[in-house]
């Protein structure tokens, strides 16, 4: 059975309780196939499950700090947590957003890089560092699950830098948004064209380096110009994606 929460993370996140998993709830979790787990026999799962704790994070809680000894890897089961480090003059930076299915722990470093902050009502499966490392050790096929992973964050952070440093506004727009709906498609399993957004427009202007103000003139621009609608804030539907994705590869 899982344990009760410990640990640093716990010193900053008071407002974060934890549960323990239920047996077999690893077996049956509904984003099983998008995390590192799926690498696993049932029966590897259930050994990873003895040392899982389930815990609910509430929105606006924050799971970790930046600087903070790393003692836990997490993966996201439900919500959506954004990835924040601030500068001494108090700019922000939102490097990324977690959602489900996603793994928080590749990291070469011993502390938290970034703070960890819950923009949704959100669920992560919570493993310390020293058992996910003993299980990597056991179960190969675990660890290159993991090398997959971190090779795919490292294109997705390529592609980010190249989008930041060359593409205009409705460039940089048009990409995050296709690569949500792919993302929400992969958890769906079938393709839509209505896409949850969880982040507001300041996080998505901290994110793709812009201003809130540029972020809601380009929504609009991209609406006037047929490829979205906006049936409501935190949701896009895309009319047009072969417009959308020829907006955002033609300077790629």
């Amino acid at each position: 059975m899982s344990r009760p929460a410990s640990g640093p993370e716990q010193s900053s996140t008071t407002s974060v309780p934890a549960e323990g998993n239920g047996v077999g709830e690893c077996l049956h979790c509904s984003i099983r196939h998008l995390s590192v787990c799926s690498a696993l026999s049932c029966d590897e799962v259930q050994a990873l499950e003895r040392i899982t704790t389930s815990m609910p994070v509430p929105m606006g809680a924050t799971l970790a700090r930046s600087g903070e000894p790393r003692a836990h890897v997490f993966t996201v089961t439900e919500g959506a947590l954004r990835l924040v480090r601030t500068l001494a003059d108090g700019r922000r930076q939102v490097n990324g957003f977690v959602l489900p299915g996603d793994y928080l722990g590749l990291s070469g470093s011993d502390h938290h890089r970034y703070d960890i902050e819950a923009i949704a009502e959100s669920r992560v499966c919570r493993v310390p560092t020293s058992q996910m490392r003993d299980l990597r050790q056991r179960y190969p096929h675990l660890e290159r699950k993991l090398l997959q992973r971190a090779c795919q964050e490292l294109d997705a952070a390529q592609d980010n830098a190249l989008a930041l440093a060359r593409l205009q506004p409705p460039e940089r727009l048009a990409d995050f948004l296709l690569r949500l709906a792919a993302r929400e498609a992969t958890l769906l399993g079938r393709q839509g064209n209505r896409v949850s957004l969880p982040m507001g427009r300041g996080d998505i202007a901290d994110h793709l380096g812009l201003t809130m103000e540029t972020v809601s003139r380009t929504f609009t621009k991209l609406r006037q110009q047929g490829l979205i609608a906006l049936p409501h804030l935190n949701v896009v539907e895309i009319l047009d994606f072969a417009g959308l994705q020829q907006l955002a590869n033609d300077q790629l």
